[in-house]
């Protein structure tokens, strides 16, 4: 029998060793999306005969192979996001305006995960094109967050977090491209890594190099792992970094060096936001725990833009989001979305090019300064706690209401820099998770993962569990 709440590497661990079987595995999560999937509604899309039957055949492998034979992650379900093609499944892109056949070939991200053993469980839910940080679409619904219903989940990776913090999959693909990746894993108690811009490779670069792919996981060690097999050279992709030598699961076994350079950021970017208490409270945590540790807070403002220099060339990029996802019937395209989309075709090329160009010196200024005077810096991972369900409607436009959640995230995929949320505290007025974000300097996942892990003994989050009931 396999507890619902074990992280990968544990569940992959008790396949190799025989004391599970993979059609165990996929039958318990199966079950546990068909009875709590209704309430929460995590998935947009299942096959369950042929999970069944991926599940076969991973189990007739275990019987037939010696446990060094097999794949990482051999029998191991996970969900896709319904942003990337899974072969023979429809990707919606969250959409009522796209096409629903299916597709002839997955992309290059679920083969690798597909490579390391993983048996794709469904689709996940998202909204439309990913473009706002919650789900509440006409095509896909609403998803809600298990610590309370009434709240939502976060996203656009919205499913991926439900399904793991309810314990309907073990780890959940998902995509970041302002803070996809990071907000659920906030709203939701989980671990949220956004990695370095193209370390993690799909079939195209998304978003001028703002997006990119990863998990949200229980555990930092299912995160590390999970990275290692997803961060391999890409023959194909416009930029792809060697092979990594280190494995990024060693690295997290490795006491980080001491005296770090701890910066710090709680003031939001974007003026008239407001940072929650409960997020501020977190951060003080935080850096009292790092300060424990033997790190040193360093009281150094970094080189920002400006509120409207951010948004002015941030929403240029971000309005191109959707260009490339098949569309087969614009006028059912969300009304949020359809204006995002007319804004970016308001644009000529040279203007939007010359957007481009601020976001890589606003980048290359940042950075400069962060390696410069930190080796971390600490922020709120939002500014606020997961919103109800339906607050957005008051502003009458998502994207704007979507800025107290993407706030402290976003300027990390202008950066490139690789950025992790954990789920560090929990507020007791409201009983819900609040996530605080680290950022390292650019291919320092490892420095990432080690303070985290210092982060994850000082103030441990295992143990929590949403109330299902």
């Amino acid at each position: 029998m396999i507890n619902p709440f074990s992280s990968a590497v544990e569940v992959a661990a008790a396949i190799r060793a025989k004391e599970v079987s993979p059609v165990e595995v996929a039958e318990c999560y199966l079950d546990r999306i068909a009875e709590l999937d209704p309430k929460f509604n995590a998935f947009c899309f299942r096959a369950d005969d042929e999970v069944r039957a991926a599940a076969k055949a991973a189990a007739d492998a275990v019987v037939r192979c010696a446990p060094e034979e097999l794949p990482p992650f051999h029998g191991v379900p996970l969900p896709i996001k319904d942003l990337v093609n899974v072969q023979g499944w429809p990707t919606t892109y969250g959409s009522l305006a796209t096409d629903r056949a299916t597709q002839p070939k997955s992309d290059p991200i679920v083969q690798r995960f597909t490579d390391a053993g993983f048996l794709p469980l469904g689709k996940t839910t998202t909204s439309e094109f990913g473009a706002v940080p919650f789900t509440e679409s006409e095509a896909q619904g609403i998803s809600r967050n298990p610590w309370d219903p009434d709240r939502t989940p976060g996203g656009s990776s919205s499913g991926a977090g439900v399904a793991v913090i309810a314990g309907m999959a073990p780890v959940a693909h998902a995509e970041d491209g302002g803070g996809s990746i990071r907000i659920p894993a906030s709203c939701t108690g989980l671990v949220g890594l956004k990695p370095t811009r193209g370390l993690v490779t799909n079939a195209v670069v998304e978003v001028e190099g703002f997006a990119t792919s990863g998990v949200v996981s229980r555990t930092l060690a299912d995160t590390a792992a999970v990275l290692d097999v997803l961060t391999r050279h890409d023959p194909g992709a416009w930029w792809s970094q060697p092979t990594p030598t280190q494995s990024l699961a060693d690295a997290l076994n490795t006491e980080p060096p001491t005296r770090l350079r701890i910066g710090v950021l709680t003031t939001s970017l974007i003026d008239g936001i407001e940072v929650d208490p409960a997020c501020l409270t977190a951060v003080d945590k935080t850096l009292r725990a790092l300060e424990e540790a033997g790190h040193q807070v360093v009281d150094k403002p970094l080189p920002l833009p400006t509120s409207e220099e951010l948004l002015a060339t941030f929403l240029k990029v971000w309005n191109v989001a959707s260009a490339g996802v098949p569309v087969i019937d614009p006028d059912r395209i969300e009304p949020h979305n359809r204006a995002q989309r007319e804004a970016a075709k308001s644009v000529d090329s040279w203007t939007y090019a010359e957007s481009v160009h601020q976001t890589q010196v606003f980048s290359r200024r940042i950075v400069e300064a962060f390696v410069g005077s930190f080796d971390l810096l600490v922020t709120p991972t939002m500014a606020c706690l997961p919103p109800k369900v339906g607050a957005w409607r008051a502003s009458g436009n998502p994207v704007v209401a979507a800025y107290p959640m993407g706030v402290f995230t976003s300027l990390f995929n202008v950066t490139g820099q690789p950025a992790i949320s954990l789920p560090l505290h929990h507020d007791e007025a409201s009983g819900l998770p609040v996530g605080v974000q680290l950022v390292a300097a650019p291919w320092r996942e490892d420095l990432l993962l080690q303070v985290s892990r210092t982060l994850e003994q000082a103030l441990p989050w295992a143990d929590r569990r949403p109330p299902l009931d």
